[in-house]
């Protein structure tokens, strides 16, 4: 049995990012797929080939994959390491004014629709797994509607602005993905201490926690942006002005954490606020050219190593025939609960949401699942359900983000930017 040797932090993040750089220059030079999606592809095809050498007896190439990954805590590097970033890096380029002008559907996909979407998904487990030989107790159903329903458009936003989408389904989709991340991960939280402590919490402590954690987030989100807003308008030095962004990401994210309020919906703030307020009035030309360049490379490169570890991560699933016709099954109920919730909505409201007709097309096909899920059901105690939940949540991110990220763009030409309403 080979296995990696035990290595510090710094070794393991040379490793991936190593890694990361050699798949992104692959697909680049020869595959030409977006960054995100090449790079998972290519780590996935070196799972599959790792775990099929394993099946004719050379495990030594499955067994210092593990080992490498054992000595990673996916969890944690995302959740604690990347998330703040990613997250900022995405709110710093969205327009409040495009959000203002579409609340109304980002605010109902966001809150309630998340709410929905977790307990349809939820509920359809329950009595559908059984059928396939494994039965879950409807709490662990709760959690995989939780951390399967917030959507990621890391993947997918590119794709719809080269396949010229409406302008509107493109801020609808990463307003929606960037609030509902946090609150899935509140709600997530919630029902793992449930889960744990085995008390079901009154219906006053669930506002209670709802209201302290994400609404402080957001306030606390919102101060530290107005702090960092007036320090940045009153030097002009790009230098020490994308320092003070990355100071109150990972700072701010920390303290948040520390304070038990939501790191993600108090980045997202930040982020909104340094990224129209903070861009227009406190910020040079120079300066704001400069802090676009580095978050958006930070962005693309914590993207590509993240989907990376998805791709790799794969190998730590131990898959069943009747696994693999439950994930297609979890699929199937994941893409129908988004349906419903993106089909009501926007029914429910076409007058009031002016989305051009037919976007209930994009808006399920386009909401991809990913990381954050996958880091979710990591969180889980180890177990029969964590197993079963671990296999259903990869084979849903994996269809998502190739199968749905790689059509979007063919579903996006079917609506003609020329027939968006006008507010």
């Amino acid at each position: 049995m080979v296995t990696a040797t035990s290595l510090t932090v710094l070794e393991v993040g040379a490793v991936f990012l190593s890694i990361t750089a050699l798949l992104s220059y692959v697909n680049h030079r020869f595959i030409g797929l977006p960054t995100t999606i090449g790079v998972m592809v290519i780590s996935i095809i070196l799972s599959m080939v790792a775990i099929f050498l394993g099946f004719l007896g050379f495990d030594q190439l499955i067994d210092y994959e593990i080992s490498l990954l054992n000595q990673l805590d996916f969890t944690e590097v995302l959740l604690d390491g990347m998330l703040s970033m990613l997250l900022f890096a995405g709110a710093l380029h969205v327009n409040i004014s495009d959000l203002k002008r579409y609340r109304l559907p980002i605010g109902i996909l966001a809150c309630v629709g998340t709410v929905v979407s977790a307990v349809l998904i939820a509920t359809a487990l329950y009595f559908m797994l059984p059928l396939l030989g494994f039965g879950l107790p409807y709490i662990w159903c709760l959690l995989f509607g939780a951390l399967i329903s917030p959507t990621d458009p890391i993947a997918v936003m590119g794709i719809l602005s080269s396949a010229g989408a409406p302008k509107s389904i493109e801020t609808v989709i990463a307003g929606e993905s960037l609030f509902n991340d946090g609150l899935g991960v509140v709600i997530f939280v919630l029902l793992l201490g449930i889960l744990s402590s085995g008390d079901i919490p009154t219906a006053n402590y669930v506002a209670h926690t709802l209201a302290v954690e994400a609404g402080g987030g957001i306030v606390f989100g919102l101060v530290l942006g107005a702090i960092l807003y007036y320090m940045i308008k009153s030097i002009d030095s790009y230098q020490e002005e994308v320092l003070l962004t990355l100071a109150g990401v990972i700072g701010g994210y920390a303290l948040a954490s520390h304070w038990h309020l939501s790191g993600p919906l108090a980045m997202v703030m930040m982020g909104l606020m340094l990224g129209n307020q903070g861009r227009e009035w406190a910020m040079s030309d120079e300066t704001r050219n400069y802090i676009d360049l580095f978050w958006e490379l930070i962005d693309e490169i914590l993207n590509a190593i993240l989907f990376v570890l998805i791709g790799l991560e794969v190998v730590m699933i131990a898959y069943s025939g009747s696994l693999f016709v439950a994930g297609g099954l979890a699929i199937i109920i994941a893409l129908f609960a988004r349906f419903i919730v993106v089909g009501m909505t926007t029914k429910t409201f076409s007058k009031q949401l002016k989305l051009p007709d037919g976007a209930w097309k994009v808006l399920t096909w386009g909401g991809l699942r990913g990381g954050i899920s996958v880091a979710l059901v990591l969180q889980l105690p180890s177990g029969y359900e964590r197993d079963i939940l671990l296999a259903l949540t990869y084979a849903v991110v994996v269809f998502s983000i190739l199968v749905q990220g790689l059509s979007i763009g063919k579903v996006a030409r079917t609506i003609q930017p020329t027939k968006e309403k006008t507010l």
